[in-house]
């Protein structure tokens, strides 16, 4: 059995509101096994002998979107993926932010995202993850998470760093 982490997007945010417990049950149901939820926003640890994560987040979003009636769109790492984006966050002060992808942008979208950057906005891709450095708080920001989807024609979920780094101790 593979240990996953599902990070889910739209769960505790706005009125999409889901008790922990409940999120956990919901994954059981799919026969996957171990089941913790981490922190309240959307993290799933779970096990299962499945080896294609595409068909794996498929049938989780699927069987969420029944049980919750939204879409959740969910974004699987193992804790090795997660340890590396850890590694590659640099610690320089500024607010740092992981956006999760299910592929790494074109090079057009990466091109694009180049324009945004600023002397408060700064972007690094590695890969599946996008890293956004913040050098005030997001309320101040002009960049948004809705803004990276749109230009780079996908979804995707963002975590801080400190959210990576706490799961990645744990795991």
């Amino acid at each position: 059995m593979a240990r996953y982490v599902a990070l889910l997007r739209a769960i505790n945010v706005g009125k999409h509101i889901i008790k922990m417990e409940k999120l956990r049950a919901l994954f059981e149901e799919l026969g996957f096994g171990n089941v913790e939820t981490f922190i309240a926003s959307g993290q799933v640890i779970f096990e299962t002998g499945a080896t294609d994560t595409i068909n794996v987040e498929a049938k989780i979003e699927k069987h969420l979107r029944a049980a919750l009636g939204y879409d959740v769109a969910t974004f699987i790492r193992t804790p090795a993926q997660l340890r590396k984006v850890s590694k590659l966050a640099r610690n320089d002060g500024r607010m740092l932010y992981v956006f999760f992808t299910r592929k790494k942008p074109g090079k057009a979208a990466i091109e694009k995202l180049a324009t945004y950057q600023n002397d408060v906005d700064e972007f690094e891709v590695h890969g599946t993850e996008i890293f956004w450095y913040c050098r005030t708080t997001l309320s101040a920001s002009k960049f948004t998470g809705a803004l990276l989807e749109k230009i780079i024609g996908m979804p995707a979920t963002a975590r801080n760093v400190n959210t990576v780094h706490r799961l990645v101790e744990k795991y």
